[in-house]
């Protein structure tokens, strides 16, 4: 009896071996188990403005001097294309009161003293009064003014139309940087380098500089239209303005007859 309580003993203690080991072995299993479905974690890479600018290569550069030039031209529009600055209100008060007593040479000389567009153009139709003509020589003035007005808006124009050049090459500069990155990646794909961070850097390229490209040429397209259509305005204002004091001076409006009709 007591041999068979021995083995028994035995029997169990070698139970109790087995299990655990079995036990163990499941649970490595499981965790070595859980490890490989556990996907590794991959720091993110924190990407910034000048990281964007290296990786679209060379042409940013060229990008870079379109925005430069843009920013200048923008700038010189904003302070030279104003309707203060080019219409000069503070003298058409004085004008008009000129033309109306026909006094031409104060008025030469007051437009002489304050630069601006609208004396400008004023002046050029001053030197062609000629009282022993008809209408003080209307015609002649018309033209002269016609003509300083056309000088004055190319002048202008000069300056819009370069952000109009900038709006257009920037893009396109942009579109070749696009076509040269697909071909350095199809570059690699022939030489059967078609792993993804092989081929990163032509695509990187190619949509970098496509962006660059548009993000410089849509401003340069709306201050472009902005200043043009600012311009138009400003000189049919000059227009207008010269047009009257003329009329004033050749007789055809008579401001005194409408003060005391009025």
């Amino acid at each position: 009896m007591k041999r068979r309580l021995q083995v028994d003993l035995l029997v169990l203690t070698v139970c109790l071996l087995c299990g655990l080991t079995g036990g163990t072995a499941s649970a490595a299993a499981a965790e070595a188990k859980d490890e490989e479905q556990t996907p590794v974690a991959v720091p993110e890479r924190t990407v910034s403005l000048l990281d964007y600018y290296r990786d679209g290569g060379w042409m940013m550069h060229v990008l870079l001097l379109c925005s430069m030039g843009t920013i200048a031209v923008a700038a010189y529009c904003f302070t030279q294309i104003t309707r203060k600055k080019m219409t000069a209100p503070a003298l058409m008060e004085s004008m008009t009161r000129y033309m109306e007593n026909r006094d031409v040479t104060p008025s030469y000389e007051l437009c002489q003293s304050n630069p601006s567009s609208f004396s400008e153009v004023l002046s050029a139709a001053l030197l062609k009064v000629n009282f022993d003509r008809d209408r003080a020589n209307k015609e002649s003035m018309m033209e002269a003014a016609g003509e300083a007005l056309d000088q004055v808006e190319t002048r202008y124009m000069l300056w819009v139309n370069y952000l109009n050049v900038f709006a257009t090459l920037a893009p396109m500069i942009g579109l070749l940087g696009t076509v040269v990155g697909m071909i350095e990646a199809f570059q690699q794909l022939e030489q059967q380098r078609s792993q993804p961070e092989e081929l990163a850097g032509g695509i990187r390229q190619a949509m970098v500089t496509t962006a660059g490209g548009l993000l410089v040429g849509i401003p340069s397209m709306f201050f472009y239209f902005f200043f043009r259509d600012r311009l138009m305005a400003v000189m049919s204002q000059i227009q207008k303005s010269t047009s009257f004091l003329i009329d004033v001076l050749s007789g055809e409006v008579k401001l005194s007859c409408e003060q005391t009709g009025s």
